[in-house]
């Protein structure tokens, strides 16, 4: 399996220079949907367009949610609602090097009464989603998850 994404970035006759070239620019996904992305604020970005920070913080979180979802429901619990709050920390590594060192989710999820886990199964539930979610195997990111949950 392959996935693919195309980068489109042009000047637009606007000086070049490390300081005032522009950051913005346009994302094509292999599946069909496109935006457009500019760098964080903090790095001379557009703060009205999502960043590759926040689009790697919701990759983790996304993929989380569906690993998740998915042993739930191999487990036959039922889900009414799922809510994920992720904050991803750029800090320097253990290199020196910028890159975000710890993504945190902070999971909400809302059990049918009659077909919730116990916390012991929550738990397992939550290891396995760790443990399988492809995107966070693919990655030196130390995620975190915080978990809650209600009945419904």
């Amino acid at each position: 399996m392959q996935y693919t994404a195309r980068i489109n970035w042009t000047r637009n006759n606007t000086s070049f220079d490390a300081k005032s070239f522009s950051r913005d620019h346009h994302v094509q996904f292999g599946s069909g949907p496109s935006i457009d992305v500019s760098s964080a604020p903090e790095f001379l970005g557009n703060s009205t367009l999502t960043n590759p920070e926040e689009l790697f913080t919701a990759s983790i979180a996304s993929c989380f949610m569906l690993t998740f979802l998915y042993w739930s429901a191999v487990k036959g619990f039922i889900i009414n609602n799922y809510t994920i709050e992720a904050t991803g920390k750029l800090a320097k590594n253990a290199e020196g090097k910028m890159a975000i060192t710890e993504v945190l989710l902070k999971p909400g999820i809302a059990f049918e009464k009659d077909k919730q886990p116990s916390k012991e199964q929550l738990d397992e539930l939550i290891k396995k989603a760790h443990d399988n979610c492809f995107i966070s195997c693919s990655v030196k990111t130390a995620v975190k998850i915080e978990a809650q949950t209600a009945l419904v």
